[in-house]
């Protein structure tokens, strides 16, 4: 399929600003790396800032789309998490580089989060947060506050991918064999949390 000119200027600037951040590269940069001139990049995007909010909000919709669909599912509420850490390796595995670009736009700029808001706020009407609560309130799941769940997931699931330079050096490995090491760590990461949080559970295997 024949990209877009408009395609092709979004792929390449996210891969500057990924590389680079958005306060330390320019419009001609993003030109250069989409093979096209600077004009043509302000006329579909008018500016380097507008370009980076539709990046941005592409990016977070992507992963969070996918976390919506799982919250608002009607399956048990273990399977929800097991799928949600899944889907979480399997868009991480295409896209390794997306945790360390969000988190250093939001610490250079925090208002980058508003364009996302509302996919936020679907997440928080999903149900999946007062499901835990019930099941915590019933002696089923581990009385744990939401926010450390979501540190003990988005640690154990984000982390790895993060850490990949470091790991490849400390342990020489490499990248092939690394990407093994990914794959089996989250079936460790699906038995650890969900072992954690459902001490109880002996009526489930998380193989």
């Amino acid at each position: 399929m024949n990209q877009t000119a408009e395609d092709k200027i979004k792929q390449a600037a996210l891969r500057v600003f990924i590389q680079k951040g958005s306060a330390n590269c320019t419009s001609r940069e993003i030109a250069k790396e989409a093979g096209m001139n600077v004009a043509l990049v302000n006329y579909y995007f008018r500016s380097k800032s507008k370009l980076f909010a539709i990046i941005f909000e592409s990016v977070m919709h992507e992963f969070l789309k996918s976390m919506i669909q799982v919250f608002s599912s009607d399956i048990p509420i273990r399977e929800k998490i097991r799928l949600l850490i899944e889907r979480e390796f399997e868009f991480l595995s295409q896209h390794p580089d997306i945790p360390n670009f969000v988190l250093n736009e939001l610490a250079r700029n925090p208002e980058a989060i508003q364009g996302i808001l509302p996919l936020l706020k679907m997440v928080n009407e999903s149900g999946v947060f007062a499901e835990a609560q019930k099941l915590q309130s019933s002696g089923e799941m581990r009385k744990m506050d939401i926010v450390q769940i979501t540190l003990l997931i988005m640690s154990n699931c984000q982390y790895p991918f993060m850490a990949q330079p470091l790991m490849k050096v400390i342990h020489g490995v490499s990248p092939a064999k690394y990407k093994k090491h990914l794959i089996d760590h989250k079936t460790h990461v699906v038995n650890m949390v969900l072992g954690y949080l459902f001490p109880k559970d002996t009526e489930h295997t998380y193989e």
